[in-house]
């Protein structure tokens, strides 16, 4: 980790050559002699025992400021920060016997060998250890930024980027038959592994996929992907953006499939387009294992819409393939975010010509045969053949799932909205689009009251994990990231001592206010005609929302109503 920043600092120091040389620094004081042998007993050398640290610190800043004297004074400072930053990491795994990070408590004094004095006074440390247990991710968050602000080129030159690898199967492809691929930034150290599985609908005939290639064709070919990304939201590698996931190793799948990550066919002679999103995730992983996935702890398959859905349908599947693979130890887990869909009666009922007109049902029936697709096996026992398509609406798989899933979906969700012929278009909704509204985000409360761990505010909005505000919103007071972390902290504990989840740590979130856009943290909306930011009275006013009879129905005074509604109740 330091040598990283040691290249980059070096190289932004490069770039400055230009600069006026500082005044040399001057040169180190003599180090004092090492003391003669102590006459006292053993048990008075605490002292001396603790002085020996602090004569390794000046050692250590000695050998800073000579390199200064050699070397150049950025190379001094460097080194003095180096120094700094390794014995506080030094600290962390000074534990009895080596243990690392079973000795980061702060533990009573122990017992003192052969007469050693009890009463010698404890050196104190500057880090509070005992509020490491438990919160590793923050405590890391501020030893880099500890190391940013010691290093403070070279943090601004930190590769954040995702690099581009293209597979190295190339029968495993695109729609186009170009090559399927993933972006990839590695964390050295880390044993947790994310890996984001991207969104973007479907196509599930000839003419469709066509229109889908003409105008969005880099979700059906890998020929104009750039070579980097940069990750947002869970993908970042900011800790003030990412607070418990920045560290890991990250992974962007893109899609490119068009199947909801669930084909398995390859283009053709009989085919114009390849469907292979389940056999692109597990080519993935093959490769990923020679990269270091080999070694990890955790993995948490996560993926937002038509990706959402994707983790649904092959999180199990991606554990059995870790454990044909003989990696048992490695812990999958699933992310999925608004891709919980629901095959309820659209608003107003359309042929289907389009993704965006057909009936979710209709739409899935006519793909799984148009794409080969596969879904797990579990589930696909619970329908009849030729059924396996109730698969891919969350609240029938998610019973049959093996592996943990923390479910994220808003309770008016815009895609749920547009495939039930639910267009917002800025005049005021009718009566019946209102009811239907309010109808939708009970019917999907109603089917995540049995998930274990949920996210699941009032508004009206598509998408968040990769968000950059994802941080911001909050359900019952707790934020995702918060709730994700006590997730994952609630599995460590089940899995190490079947514990139940931990108190004042909520995984199970679901907002209980009717109406979209009811919760003062939703995203901001803005008026479609004068891009102005709507609050959300301004907001329901616009849908045509009547305070009179809404107050009456709930037997409130309109004020009262109003009231609630600006406070988010």
């Amino acid at each position: 980790m330091l040598a990283a920043w040691e290249r980059a600092a070096g190289s932004c120091a490069g770039s400055r050559a230009a600069e006026p040389a500082p005044p040399a620094l001057p040169s180190p004081p003599a180090l004092p002699s090492p003391p003669a042998a102590d006459p006292r007993p053993r048990g008075r050398r605490g002292g001396a025992r603790r002085s020996a640290g602090g004569a390794a610190r000046r050692r250590g800043l000695a050998a800073a400021a000579a390199a200064a004297a050699s070397g150049g004074w950025r190379r001094a400072a460097m080194g003095t920060a180096a120094v700094h930053l390794l014995l506080l990491l030094g600290l962390l795994h000074a534990g009895p016997g080596g243990e690392g990070r079973k000795g980061w408590r702060r533990r009573g004094p122990a017992v003192r060998e052969r007469g050693e004095a009890a009463a010698a006074p404890a050196e104190s440390f500057p880090l509070d250890f005992t509020a490491v247990e438990g919160n590793m991710d923050s405590f890391m968050a501020q030893v880099k930024s500890l190391a940013q602000s010691l290093y403070p080129c070279s943090a601004q030159a930190l590769p954040h980027d995702l690099r581009l690898h293209l597979l190295h199967n190339a029968s495993v492809t695109c729609n186009d038959g170009s090559p399927a691929g993933y972006y990839l930034k590695e964390s050295k150290g880390s044993r947790r592994w994310l890996l984001f599985l991207e969104g973007g609908w479907y196509c599930f005939n000839r003419e469709n996929c066509d229109s889908r290639y003409d105008t969005m064709r880099r979700l059906m070919s890998s020929k104009e992907w750039p070579a980097t990304r940069v990750g947002t939201g869970i993908l970042s590698s900011q800790p003030e953006e990412n607070p418990h996931w920045w560290n890991a190793n990250m992974v962007f799948i893109p899609y490119c499939s068009s199947d909801v990550w669930s084909g398995a066919s390859s283009k053709s002679e009989k085919n114009e387009y390849a469907f292979m999103g389940a056999l692109i995730i597990q080519e993935v992983i093959k490769e990923l294992v020679g990269k270091g996935l080999s070694t990890a702890k955790v993995l948490l398959l996560a993926g937002s819409s038509a990706g959402g859905t994707g983790v649904l349908l092959n999180v199990d599947r991606v554990a059995e393939q870790l454990e044909e693979m003989g990696y048992q130890g490695i812990q999958v887990r699933g992310l999925a975010d608004s891709g919980w869909f629901l095959d309820n009666k659209q608003y107003r009922r359309t042929d289907c010509i389009d993704t965006i007109t057909c009936a979710p049902t209709e739409a899935i029936r006519r793909g799984i045969r148009y794409w080969n697709g596969i879904v797990p096996e579990r589930c696909k026992l619970q329908f009849k053949e030729g059924e396996e398509w109730n698969c891919f609406f969350g609240y029938k798989i998610y019973p049959t799932l093996r592996c943990p899933v923390f479910v994220v979906q808003w309770l008016f969700d815009e895609a749920q909205l547009t495939v039930d012929n639910v267009h917002l278009t800025g005049q005021p909704v009718q009566e019946g689009q209102w009811l239907y509204i309010q109808n939708l985000g009970r019917e999907l409360r109603n089917t995540l009251k049995d998930v274990t761990a949920s996210f699941a505010p009032a508004c009206l909005s598509h998408e968040i994990i990769t968000r950059n505000h994802w941080t911001d919103i909050q359900v019952k007071g707790t934020s995702l990231p918060r709730a994700l972390h006590c997730w994952d902290r609630s599995l460590h504990e089940s899995n190490k001592n079947g514990k139940a989840p931990l108190k004042g740590c909520p995984i199970h979130l679901i907002d209980s206010c009717p109406w979209p856009h009811c919760n003062p943290s939703c995203p901001t909306i803005r008026d479609q005609f004068t891009g102005q930011e709507m609050n959300v009275i301004q907001f329901l006013m616009h849908m045509g929302f009547d305070v009179q009879k809404m107050a009456q129905q709930q037997g409130l005074e309109p004020s009262k109503l109003l009231g609630m509604l600006s406070s988010g109740n």
